[in-house]
């Protein structure tokens, strides 16, 4: 279906790609992936259109093709699936599907029972019910992602492109889409799956290919692929390269932070939990288990129904993020984009956000003292980006996620509490924040970190706490941190 023949790619001081291949087959869903800059999105644009490669060409169902547009390249059945989606929240799930390809009845008009009919039709072939009445911004995020899967299906979709397509859901939801997925490649369609997610690629794709600084490194079958061999392929070093060494077993570390009983209403069942200096402690469990809110209680982001917490002596009964903060704790979120980072503002006056008395005097910021400040925490934590005064906005995932653990680094005195720290970010981005992580145990903070990845729990963490349906039902301390024993304490029932 689709052959790429030694493309290149260059922008102003940058080779994006350098020669690159790959072909993808109809009927077969097939990995791209990478670390961040591998050129992955380069390629995906120049396929649908978007830019035009400097040398090689693109062959597509049996022609050699030179896509004047996106439009012509979504007109002959290429469709990308962005991140972020490209939705009018405001209009209906019908009029979103066929926006610019209205169905027309009397005098040109737009015929709405007809539209409402197609749209429907589509959405049935994908084996999901949405209301086609309801306005996009009522869907939820799942459901949006099949609404722009039904809009490529309005042109007779032959290659479908799915960039990073479960960043933004979880659980059944994720099982859901690749069950559409999996009907639509047998359905004879050609699928390029991009995500950072290496145990979706063993479990959904066919073939992977693989991408290194813009250069072409291998095609094989995912059924002979190891997981250690795919990350030597994608970052040059060995899985066991990836974790930093772990605390040395038997030393005595003081007790920071002792959660005792602390029950959140309805989600949450009288957890106790004891964070320790220098140590890196996972909470484990299964998405809804009630991980984070459990961490939002203990830095107060929720309120606790009862339980206290002990932070160096002092029993306190009800947080709140300003006392917390006080209080020496910090919090990653694990949704930097829309509660952690101003994406639309500069790296300086997000490292400083948590600690404006730093940088201000008489209400007003020093802006002069919050670049200097920036510009230090740009060189200690490697964030590549251009300078304090550059915008979040357009940085990498891994580097937006730095930026947040400069911030917080800088109030945590006592712990820090990082909520899925490598969501959305590359394998070589998660090898940077794992080294900061353990650096940041070393100088003596307690870690706290929430993580689904079963491989992170159990090559960063010093201990693990593990949770279900809001009960933890266990701790693993050094030397019993396996994912048999994490599995079988997040599958444990509740007692009655």
């Amino acid at each position: 279906m689709l052959t790429v023949s030694n493309v290149s790619k260059s922008f102003p001081g940058v080779k994006a790609l350098s020669a690159v291949q790959l072909d993808v087959k109809a009927g077969e869903i097939h990995a791209l992936v990478g670390e961040n800059g591998a050129g992955k999105s380069t390629l995906t644009r120049i396929i649908a259109g978007v830019h035009q490669p400097d040398e090689g060409n693109i062959e597509f169902d049996g022609e050699i093709v030179h896509w004047s547009s996106p439009a012509a390249a979504k007109n002959a059945g290429i469709h990308v699936i962005y991140q972020e989606f490209v939705l009018f929240p405001n209009l209906t799930v019908a009029e979103n599907i066929f926006l610019g390809h209205e169905r027309r009845g009397f005098m040109n008009g737009i015929d709405h029972k007809q539209t409402r009919q197609d749209a429907n039709d589509l959405l049935d072939r994908l084996g999901v019910k949405i209301n086609t009445d309801a306005l996009v911004s009522e869907l939820s995020v799942a459901d949006q992602q099949m609404v722009e899967i039904a809009k490529a299906m309005v042109h007779k979709v032959k290659l479908l492109i799915l960039d990073e397509p479960t960043a933004v859901i979880a659980g059944h939801e994720v099982e859901m889409l690749f069950s559409r997925l999996r009907a639509l490649r047998d359905d004879g369609v050609a699928i390029i799956y991009i995500s950072h997610r290496l145990e979706e690629i063993f479990e959904l794709c066919d073939r992977v290919t693989v991408f290194k600084d813009g250069q072409f490194v291998v095609t094989e079958p995912v059924s002979g692929m190891t997981n250690d061999r795919l990350v030597a392929h994608m970052v040059g070093r060995d899985m066991s390269e990836l974790f930093p060494p772990k605390a040395r077993v038997g030393e005595d570390r003081a007790v920071v932070l002792s959660a005792t009983e602390v029950s959140v209403k309805g989600r949450v069942h009288k957890a106790s939990i004891d964070l320790r200096a220098g140590e890196i402690t996972a909470l484990s469990g299964m998405v809804g288990a009630g991980r984070t809110e459990l961490a939002l209680a203990l830095f107060g982001g929720i309120p606790m129904s009862s339980g206290e917490v002990n932070i160096g002596g002092e029993v306190l009964r009800k947080m709140t993020p300003a006392l917390a903060i006080e209080k020496g704790i910090g919090l990653l979120t694990e949704d930097r984009k829309g509660q952690g980072l101003a994406m639309h503002m500069d790296v300086a006056t997000n490292i400083t956000a948590s600690d404006l008395g730093a940088v201000s005097q008489s209400g007003w910021v020093d802006q002069r003292k919050e670049r200097d400040i920036a510009a230090s925490e740009i060189e200690n934590y490697r964030i590549a980006c251009r300078g304090p005064q550059g915008a979040v906005l357009t940085m990498s995932g891994g580097n937006q996620q730095k930026v947040l653990v400069a911030r917080w680094a800088r109030t945590s005195k006592k712990v820090i509490i990082m909520d899925e720290p490598t969501r959305g970010v590359d394998v070589g981005a998660k090898a940077e924040i794992y080294r900061i992580m353990r650096g940041l145990a070393d100088k003596g903070l307690a870690v706290l970190m929430i993580s689904s990845e079963m491989p992170e729990v159990i090559g960063l963490a010093d201990c693990v706490y593990v949770m279900r349906e809001g009960v933890i039902t266990g701790r693993l301390g050094a030397g019993e941190i396996d994912d048999q024993r994490i599995i079988q304490l997040a599958t444990q029932k509740r007692a009655s």
